[in-house]
Parts: structure tokens; C-alpha cells; sequence
């Protein structure tokens, strides 16, 4: 046999070899690629997730530990008087009451916990088209003792997505632009598939596969997911742009039942609701 038969066969096992490999490689990341090392807070970082079965809204309560200053996403105006108690209880100064985008499902208790705690501000972006002490714009950073949150335009549920993310602590919360296993429908307010499909996969898929997620509603007990869960197992958007826009254009679901009273009450942050409270 000739060197170069000889040679030729080498090459030929050694290929044989690297693609199997290939192969048992991308089973692995398909069997076991949604299990990612699990980063802990910083010490001096405080993260509480808070509940309100009648939407199914998820709160968040973020502080520094050290100075004491807080902020809160996505509150819900029936439990506003919990979330002052919790900030009192803790000895936290509430700096910021901030919002993912315009709810439809339920009106923000950002209003009343102006109202109920004086001296923090309302957050939400300019693109929401709603009133706040300060409208965000992309790449903003809210910050809060050392730590920050920074805002990305995610869009497509509405106009006025954003998601708030915090690469220290490998987190990032999405609002209704990505639920776990699912998205936010994207039928009204703007919103459009195509621009949805982008923002998760351009914004949000594109972080680091052990970051944590935390939406604004799960309706089924979970309480977050990671990146790499949602790009391999959301049913909606792991698929192509083609098959998502034919999913989300045949929801067919019902009428918000909110809709009405929440987004004129959300568009002023909840104030309309506080002021009507007080004019009975």
C-alpha cells in the first residue's frame, strides 16, 4: 500500500472519529444543554419574587443590602399596601416603582405606592406611551446603591417592552415579551410576531445561557427558567420566524377581560385609579 493510500485512510478514521463525536456532542446539548451552573447573588444583593394569584403577576422587590435602596417591578395596585409593609419591615428606602411595559391584565400599583411611600419614582418606557416621573430609553441604567438594572427595548407584545437585566447576577426580568415555555400574545397594543420573534432572539437569547429569567405571569407554578431552557424547549419560540408568526396569528384568544379599564388607569401609572380611591 502507497504512503498516500495509507495517509488517505488516516484521514478518513480521524474524520470518521471527529464527526461521531459531532454527533454525541449535539445529542448531549439537546439531552442535557438546558442544565446550566447556577450563579448566586451577591452577598449584599437582596431578591424577593412576590405573587398575585388573580393575574398571576409576579412582583419583584431588588435591593442593596448595604445602603438600603430598592426597586420594584410590575406591582399590582390590590397589593400595594402588602409591598409598602414588606419595605418598611425591611428597612428599605423604595427609590423606584418601575414597570416591563403597559399591562392589559391588571392596573400597576405604582400610583398608590407613590401615594403610600413618598419619595420614590415611577419608571417606565418612553415608548410605552404611558406617564412616569422618568420615561426610560434604551440602554438606561436604574440604579440603586451599587447595583444596577439595564433597560433593553423588547418589543412586540407592545410597543413599549422592555426587559430589565442585571449581568452581575445573571438575571434578567422579560416582562410579557418571554414567559417560561410561552410569550405574550401579540395582537393589540402594537404588538406584532415579527417584531417579538426579533427582540427575544436578538436581546434576549443572546445573553448567557445560565442567566435566570423572571416574566411578569406564569399561570402554571413556575417561577423562572434560564435562557437555555427557553431556547431549546419554548414551544412558540424555538421554532423558525415562519412557524412562530403562523402559531401567534392563530391564538384565537379572547378579548382581555381588563383591557379596558387597565390600560387607561396604566397609561398615568395607576394615578387614576388612587385619585378615584380618594374621591369616594
Amino acid at each position: 500500500m502507497s504512503v498516500l493510500n495509507k495517509l488517505s485512510q488516516q484521514i478518513l478514521r480521524l474524520a470518521g472519529k471527529y464527526f461521531r463525536a459531532g454527533i454525541m456532542s449535539v445529542e448531549n446539548y439537546h439531552q442535557h444543554g438546558t442544565l446550566t451552573e447556577h450563579i448566586s447573588f451577591s452577598k449584599d444583593f437582596l431578591f424577593q419574587q412576590l405573587f398575585d394569584p388573580v393575574s398571576s403577576t409576579y412582583t419583584y422587590l431588588l435591593a442593596d443590602i448595604n445602603n438600603k435602596e430598592a426597586v420594584l417591578i410590575d406591582p399590582v395596585i390590590e397589593w400595594a399596601e402588602r409591598d409598602k409593609k414588606i419595605v418598611e419591615e425591611l428597612g428599605l428606602n423604595l427609590k423606584y416603582v418601575l414597570n416591563t411595559h403597559m399591562h392589559a391584565d391588571h392596573i400597576t400599583g405604582t400610583g398608590r405606592l407613590k401615594s403610600l411611600l413618598p419619595g420614590c419614582r415611577s419608571m417606565i418606557s418612553r415608548n410605552s406611551g404611558a406617564e412616569a416621573d422618568i420615561l426610560l430609553e434604551p440602554r438606561d441604567h436604574i440604579k440603586f446603591g451599587r447595583h444596577y438594572l439595564v433597560v433593553i427595548p423588547t418589543p412586540g407584545h407592545t410597543e413599549g417592552c422592555v426587559t430589565y437585566v442585571c449581568d452581575e447576577q445573571g438575571i434578567a426580568f422579560t416582562g410579557d415579551a418571554l414567559l417560561i415555555r410561552g410569550c405574550g400574545r401579540t395582537d393589540f397594543q402594537g404588538g406584532s410576531p415579527e417584531t417579538l420573534y426579533k427582540s427575544v432572539h436578538d436581546n434576549i437569547f443572546t445573553l448567557p445561557l445560565y442567566y435566570r429569567l423572571y416574566p411578569a405571569h406564569d399561570y402554571n407554578g413556575r417561577t423562572v427558567t434560564t435562557v437555555a431552557e427557553e431556547k431549546l424547549l419554548n414551544p412558540r419560540l424555538s421554532k423558525s420566524l415562519e412557524e412562530f408568526v403562523n402559531i401567534m396569528n392563530n391564538l384565537n384568544l379572547p378579548y382581555p377581560k381588563m383591557i379596558d379599564k387597565a390600560v387607561p388607569a396604566n397609561k398615568v401609572c395607576g394615578v387614576f385609579e388612587v385619585n378615584k380611591d380618594k374621591d369616594n
